[in-house]
């Protein structure tokens, strides 16, 4: 039995992406969140909720926590765990504090899960790598196994640049309309653009820097860009940006 404490995007991304695989596990899900449980119950014949969270952790093999990093120790603090196997998705919750909250259990796992599990295209960081956090994130899509918990938490700072990826669309779309083109229009070209390019990238191990020189022919409007919005210091500004989340996540560590 996988029990899920803490159902929000993420906890039903994946619940979603082992109830639609093949062979999908029973799942009892803790019953906060209402109407996100409550959804997937019904849509789910393998998923069920729990009357508490004690339960979820009384009647799962393993339990994944979801809750969010700020309600981790409360949460954690009020759950009597047994001897039995963890994965967190909790950005920023190091190893030292899970097993402290969770003894006597000892097989702990990190994992970094992104939405796109929900439909086991996912890929997703594991620390350490255990036999069971493996295998249940491999049927969501490829997993990376993290050499140790500091190259770890530098995946977690990377995904800190999703929003930052849709803000960099919408300044193109704007750009058009402000330029006399229709919103809609500006927006439907710009998503149909990069998802096309998004698609290509799946199953390969790309080269970036060799797909940029393939996109910027010498002398050409690719290479113009690049040019100007490296001179405007905006790949310096990505770097600033990364170690500064990074400082971020290890601050509040430290805090906990």
């Amino acid at each position: 039995m996988l029990g899920v404490v803490g159902v929000g995007a993420i906890g039903a991304a994946i619940v979603t992406g082992l109830s639609e695989g093949s062979d999908p596990p029973e799942i009892l899900l803790s019953p906060r969140s209402a109407r996100v449980v409550s959804k997937l119950a019904a849509a789910y014949p393998n998923v069920r909720i729990a009357d508490s969270n004690q339960a979820v952790v009384d009647r799962s093999d393993v339990v994944l926590l979801c809750v969010r990093p700020a309600d981790a120790r409360a949460v954690m603090s009020a759950l009597q765990f047994r001897n039995q196997s963890l994965i967190s998705v909790m950005a920023g919750i190091p190893l030292s504090l899970l097993r402290e909250l969770a003894s006597p259990a000892k097989d702990i796992a990190r994992a970094i899960p992104l939405p796109s599990v929900a439909v086991r295209r996912g890929i997703t960081p594991l620390f350490p790598a255990t036999e069971f956090a493996r295998r249940l994130f491999e049927r969501l899509g490829p997993v990376v196994e993290a050499r140790d918990e500091t190259t770890f938490d530098h995946f977690s700072a990377a995904t800190a640049t999703i929003a930052a990826h849709f803000l960099y669309l919408n300044q193109i779309s704007n750009w058009l309309a402000a330029h006399g083109v229709a919103q809609s229009e500006a927006q439907h070209y710009v998503s149909a653009m990069f998802a096309e390019i998004a698609v290509s990238l799946h199953g390969h191990n790309s080269d970036f820097e060799t797909l940029m020189r393939e996109h910027a022919t010498p002398g050409g409007i690719n290479e113009l860009f690049c040019r100007v919005v490296g001179e405007e210091g905006v790949w310096t500004a990505v770097d600033t940006g990364l170690d500064r989340v990074r400082q971020t996540l290890a601050d509040r560590q430290r805090d906990l």
